[in-house]
């Protein structure tokens, strides 16, 4: 599992990515004023894509993004075990409080389709068994409260990211961007439920 972490305020922790102390809020959605820790997740057997951000005050943080990996050559029982314990190890390090996952989006390619399914599958099982409150969102979703468009190219997603999160460069591989994108995308919807019950 590789990973690069932001400035860990709420556990003391440094890290080694690069993020700033606050943003300004963007016109569109604001971002939640109630402290969350957020869990973003972009699912693949090959590729699941993390990032975690603390939502304080309506200003959002990075903790840590990155990726877990399994090896192209093992059996599918076997990476989707392996993606189970490693999304447990990222859950016992970070404690999220919610969590976030991208939804399965079927392309043209069924059968990889068919995997990323099985390895959603996992995740909405480790977080469950956690006891971490989810939430899912569509790509377009995720699209519109990033950018405000919900066809936005991917060069968009990881500018507006790199923006939001104050970012000196865009998160790399794309797979995390992607996950921070969805993390991202749950805080500002928290606010718009927060605004709707009050």
């Amino acid at each position: 599992m590789q990973g690069m972490q932001g400035p860990d305020r709420s556990q003391g922790a440094g890290g080694q990515g690069s993020a700033g102390e606050k943003i300004a809020l963007s016109p569109l959605l604001p971002f939640s004023p109630a402290p969350l820790r957020i869990l973003g997740l972009d699912p693949g057997t090959a590729t699941t894509g993390y990032g975690v951000i603390d939502v304080v005050d309506g200003d959002v943080h990075l903790v840590d993004f990155g990726v877990i990996e399994t090896p192209a050559g093992d059996a599918p029982e076997t990476r989707l075990l392996s993606i189970y314990r490693q999304l447990n190890d990222l859950l016992t390090r970070h404690q999220p409080t919610r969590a976030a996952v991208e939804q399965l989006f079927f392309g043209r390619n069924i059968t990889t389709a068919i995997a990323v399914g099985q390895a959603r599958g996992v995740l909405l099982l480790a977080l469950a068994e956690a006891g971490i409150p989810i939430s899912e969102y569509s790509p377009p979703k995720v699209k519109e409260a990033i950018t405000g468009y919900g066809k936005a190219e991917k060069a968009q997603m990881q500018l507006m990211v790199r923006h939001l999160l104050n970012l000196e460069e865009s998160p790399h591989p794309d797979d995390a961007a992607d996950a921070l994108a969805v993390a991202l995308t749950h805080a500002r919807y928290v606010a718009f439920e927060e605004a709707i019950e009050k």
